[in-house]
């Protein structure tokens, strides 16, 4: 669930006005940039806190419903591509593909034939939204097709928690997003495929997690799906099976985890996850969704919630704020700066509170704040591959060097953005418009 996609980036949205500065129009675009596909880095967190964490994703569904047994394909696997998918997400896929290999050593490859055990289909996303409106794109077992998914709506054929073992899945896509929504959703959805059904606000560290703070899988990520297809496991055993194997799984195949420390955090109470389901979704006004973030917020206090939970709350908070209520906003986008500044297990969390705090330094014409948050948060989101996050950084350091009269340097940072912004934001005109949304947020010096 693809709660965050508007969210995170139109941070603006709220107090931008259309610039009468710099006109980024005669910028002359570069071509698409893209990532290699390289891992963010191996999981960091101790066995035993991690092996929780795996029964928790295997054994639970988003709902809280449990799974009677672990299920998974049994062999090689297969992957079959229905409808356009443009050249850069071939590629991504291809490159996703080689690390499931790599680092999961799960034997998966892409084919043409009919027979596949995945199926990927694109369809324009007003098509998706039809069928699943809140879910930017989605896995369903046992069919192949799109006609196959709506003919067995509404009938236990869908219904993962009926699986004995995984034999058929299809993924279903929108064609006509960003390229970096579509490889995100390559990510996520074949992950869940593959693997874990779950999804778990206390996860710093994975893309199961419908914060949406990781855009590709990360070494946690490939660590569990490494542990779900380790040959001590197979489909059809019990979490208790599971859990007297797991141990010694992990500890073959993460013995840099074999250490003590860690902590394991209390399950996510169902109060707090409707709140923020809530202050998310478009099903509510908007006062009733901030209504919502505060009283997550709230929740997660009560609790003595720190870490991913605490920081995700305040940060819906402080996006719902903008444009109501400045200084709430800044102090709710400062707290959960703080939240995620405990661990370097969320420094991509701390580069998307980089993004936001950025927008109150330019406006403040704050230019050494603003480089001072943006230049480590673009590294950080470099490392995560995150490109949509990246190119706006450049854009806001770029501004800012502006403001100390570094202007050469700063239009050579707002030309390195360009490649990377068009993968994450989509044409020219909107990232035109990012550009101008930016330079907008920086008033003019008073007159002398």
């Amino acid at each position: 669930m693809k709660y965050l996609a508007a969210l995170a980036l139109a941070f603006v949205a709220g107090c931008a006005q259309m610039p009468a500065g710099p006109d980024p129009v005669r910028l002359t675009f570069p071509e698409m940039a893209r990532f290699a596909g390289e891992s963010p880095g191996p999981s960091t967190r101790p066995n035993a806190e991690i092996a929780l964490d795996f029964a928790d994703l295997a054994f639970r569904m988003e709902s809280g419903r449990p799974l009677p047994v672990l299920t998974r394909f049994e062999g090689p696997i297969t992957v079959r591509v229905v409808g356009q998918l443009r050249p850069e997400n071939r590629q991504d896929l291809e490159a996703l593909l080689r690390r499931l290999r790599n680092e999961a050593r799960i034997d998966i490859r892409l084919t043409n034939a009919t027979d596949a055990n995945i199926v990927i289909e694109s369809l324009p996303n007003r098509t998706l939204q039809r069928v699943a409106p809140n879910a930017a794109c989605f896995v369903v077992p046992r069919v192949q097709s799109w006609t196959e998914l709506r003919a067995a709506r509404d009938t236990p054929l869908l219904d993962w928690a009926t699986l004995e073992r995984r034999d058929k899945a299809a993924i279903f896509l929108p064609s006509d997003v960003t390229a970096q929504e579509v490889r995100d959703c390559l990510h996520e959805e074949l992950a869940q495929a593959l693997g874990p059904l779950n999804d778990l606000y206390r996860l710093p560290d994975s893309v199961f997690n419908d914060d949406n703070m990781h855009a590709v899988l990360t070494g946690f990520d490939m660590l569990i799906l490494r542990a779900y297809y380790a040959p001590e496991l197979r489909s059809g055993m019990s979490e208790r099976q599971v859990a007297e194997r797991l141990p010694a799984i992990l500890a073959r195949i993460n013995p840099s985890g074999q250490r003590p420390g860690g902590q394991i955090p209390s399950e996510t109470s169902r109060a707090w996850i409707n709140e923020i389901t809530t202050a998310l979704g478009n099903n509510a006004s908007e006062p009733r969704r901030r209504q919502a973030a505060a009283r997550a917020v709230a929740i997660g206090k009560s609790l003595g919630w720190t870490g991913p939970r605490e920081g995700f709350a305040n940060y819906a908070y402080g996006r719902l704020q903008i444009g109501n209520d400045a200084t709430l906003s800044l102090g709710a986008f400062n707290a959960a700066g703080r939240a995620y500044a405990q661990t370097p297990a969320t420094n991509i969390h701390a580069a998307h509170i980089a993004l936001q705090l950025a927008a109150f330094t330019l406006i403040s014409r704050d230019a050494d704040a603003t480089i001072t948050l943006t230049t480590p948060a673009i590294e950080v989101a470099r490392r995560h591959e995150n490109a949509a996050l990246m190119a706006l950084l450049m854009m806001f350091k770029a501004e800012a060097l502006d403001l100390k009269g570094e202007t050469e340097a700063g239009m050579a940072l707002r030309l390195d953005s360009l490649g990377w912004a068009l993968y994450g934001l989509g044409d020219r005109d909107e990232v035109i418009l990012r550009l101008n949304e930016i330079a907008s947020l920086a008033p003019p010096p008073p007159p002398t």
